[in-house]
């Protein structure tokens, strides 16, 4: 068993540089990958789009899926979601966007998930964060 913290390069360094933008934890067959809590930012660091749940999803899942792919796994490979939201009346908004990456049943079974209603994010305009956990088989 190995664990490796690390913060790619396909995504801006984590604010304050206080945390990994991802733990792996390599064990035999694979690896389980925790990815912190994202939310929409640009390369400088700025919210996109503040306060369109729609918009930062689509920016969130981006990020995700960079992170993801610096360690050769996919959102296919996610295995939990978890969700921060301002207001869960965007909702729907978000969902838009989580049922295009992730198809339902009988296509697929989507990871699981959690979803949350939280006072606010620590940046302002950010609606939502989004962090995952994946996991990733050796491939031969």
């Amino acid at each position: 068993m190995k664990l490796t913290l690390d913060n790619p390069r396909t995504v801006a360094a984590p604010f304050g540089d206080r945390f990994a933008h991802v733990a792996r934890l390599d064990l035999d067959g694979g690896a389980l990958l925790m990815l912190a809590g994202q939310v929409a930012v640009d390369d400088a660091g700025e919210v996109v789009a503040p306060g369109d749940a729609a918009a930062q999803a689509e920016r969130i899942f981006e990020l995700l899926a960079g992170i993801l792919a610096s360690h050769g796994a996919t959102l296919a490979d996610v295995l939990h979601i978890r969700t921060f939201m301002t207001d869960m009346d965007d909702l729907p908004a978000y969902g838009a966007v989580r049922r295009r990456l992730f198809p339902a049943y009988p296509t697929d079974t989507p990871p699981a998930s959690t979803t949350v209603e939280v006072n606010r994010l620590f940046l302002p305009g950010a609606v939502i964060e989004v962090e995952v956990t994946a996991a990733v088989p050796t491939r031969a």
